[in-house]
């Protein structure tokens, strides 16, 4: 690409240095507040936008809705002077850079819905003005920046009269996947490396300038369409290699050999194998959602991704297979589904985070009420179950005490928290069906008998 810097450009990279620029953030959920609160700690000036007030007031509390982040988090934004929220969309005039943190989901058949993508492109247009840099964080498939994002952003600006504007000339617009991983400790919103793509070279430089002041490696890549691509190859290779060891979890286990103990033992080779772990299904808004984008797209150039639409169909069978398994456990104990009382361990969809997100959990837990079993869940980090997309059980969390244990026909292990108490689970249940390993990690024998699933 041939770089042409222009007096908009100059004076947004003048402000960027300076730190004088105001940074919108569309989206304060797990990717934006996060984000707001790297680049605030780097010393920039944030207003953030979304559309539901009750996240608006936690944050003028100083409160954090996103447990996992700490209160520590929303106490420096709030108390700083250069952090404010907003439902208005129309302040998008205000600021310089705007990131845009939005959900990607798909459709009841699969396909990509990018209703929120355009809808904020459009609000975004409706106020866009010069020397403004957006750049687009939510995952999607590529070419969506060039081909879906830019078009719909210039003609809500032509229609709301804010004139014609050049890319790369009057506004710069650029592609920056979010990494996100709730929960982890070894990585942060700083620490881990920023790809960043814009639609020509000065925008790219524009984005890489600002994401410098709150992430501290930042990676240039030449177009958005690559970075959009590299994040759905992120993604796509945890879905595929969770899909392996999924699939033989299944092949293994009618052979009678247990798959942990198998990938504990091909993890001693110190070269060519990196470890996968099975699990009850897929969840979290990436690896469930993400390669679903790809598909869709290759279809497009004419191409089937049997690979991965493979992949997918394994993982998404999952819950199905560990509702078999309690079924065969219940069997074993001249039991049938219809009228035991199954306790769920876990609705989040990964360990030690509140975030229900695509959890299997919910899957799990209406196919087994259809099967008339008596189901409810523990979940210290989710007291009461939350509204879903595709799920509605009106159901708050039990305990986990010795009376609820022994009353229990099953308990069925879907997300192994910290928290959780393992050992009561091992010495007061009858039956487990442990999808996460969770009781091997216990000194003795569980005097429950655990069926690995």
């Amino acid at each position: 690409m041939t770089q042409t810097v222009t007096n908009h450009a100059a004076e947004l990279n003048d402000k960027i240095r300076t730190k004088a620029a105001l940074v919108g953030i569309i989206g304060l959920g797990y990717v934006g507040l996060p984000l707001a609160d790297a680049l605030h700690t780097g010393g920039m000036r944030i207003l953030g936008f979304d559309v539901d007030q009750k996240k608006i007031d936690y944050l003028a509390k100083g409160e954090n809705y996103l447990k996992h982040l700490g209160a520590d988090m929303t106490t420096r934004l709030s108390e700083s002077g250069r952090f404010e929220a907003t439902v208005d969309f129309t302040r998008l005039n205000e600021p310089d850079i705007i990131l845009v943190c939005v959900p990607t989901p798909v459709g009841p058949h699969l396909e990509p819905d990018l209703t929120y993508v355009l809808n904020t492109a459009e609000a975004i247009g409706k106020r866009l003005r010069a020397g403004q840099l957006v750049v687009l964080e939510s995952t999607t498939y590529p070419g969506t920046t060039r081909e879906d994002f830019i078009p719909v952003m210039l003609k809500a600006a032509e229609a709301a009269g804010r004139g014609k504007f050049e890319i790369g000339k009057d506004v710069f617009v650029a592609f920056s996947p979010e990494r996100e991983d709730p929960g982890r400790k070894s990585h942060t919103t700083t620490t881990i490396p920023k790809l960043v793509g814009g639609v020509d070279a000065t925008s790219t430089d524009l984005a890489c300038a600002i994401y410098a002041h709150g992430v501290t490696q930042v990676v240039p890549v030449t177009s958005a369409d690559v970075a959009e691509a590299a994040k759905i190859l992120e993604n796509v290779f945890r879905a595929v290699n969770i899909a392996m060891v999924n699939e033989l979890k299944m092949v293994f286990d009618a052979m009678g050999i247990d798959v942990w103990e198998v990938i504990q033992a091909a993890s001693t080779k110190p070269f060519g194998f990196m470890p996968f772990y099975p699990g009850p299904g897929l969840g979290g808004h990436c690896i469930p959602i993400d390669p679903f984008y790809l598909t869709w797209k290759a279809r497009e150039h004419g191409r089937v991704t049997r690979f991965i639409e493979l992949a997918g169909e394994i993982n998404r069978g999952m819950p199905e297979w560990v509702v078999e398994k309690t079924a065969e456990a219940l069997n074993d104990d001249s039991k049938s589904v219809k009228g035991s009382r199954i306790i769920v361990v876990g609705l989040a969809y990964k360990p030690n985070v509140d975030d229900t997100r695509e959890t299997p959990a919910a899957e799990i837990i209406e196919l087994l009420a259809k099967r008339g079993a008596k189901v409810s869940y523990h979940d210290p980090l989710v007291p009461h179950f939350p509204e879903m997309r595709n799920y509605s059980f009106s159901m708050d969390s039990v305990p986990l005490d010795e009376t609820t244990l022994k009353a229990s026909d099953c308990i069925l292990i879907v997300t192994d928290h910290d928290v959780t108490d393992w050992q009561a689970i091992a010495d007061h249940a009858t039956l487990v069906v442990d999808t996460r390993n969770a009781l091997s990690r216990l000194p003795g024998k569980p005097k429950a008998r655990v069926v690995k699933a």
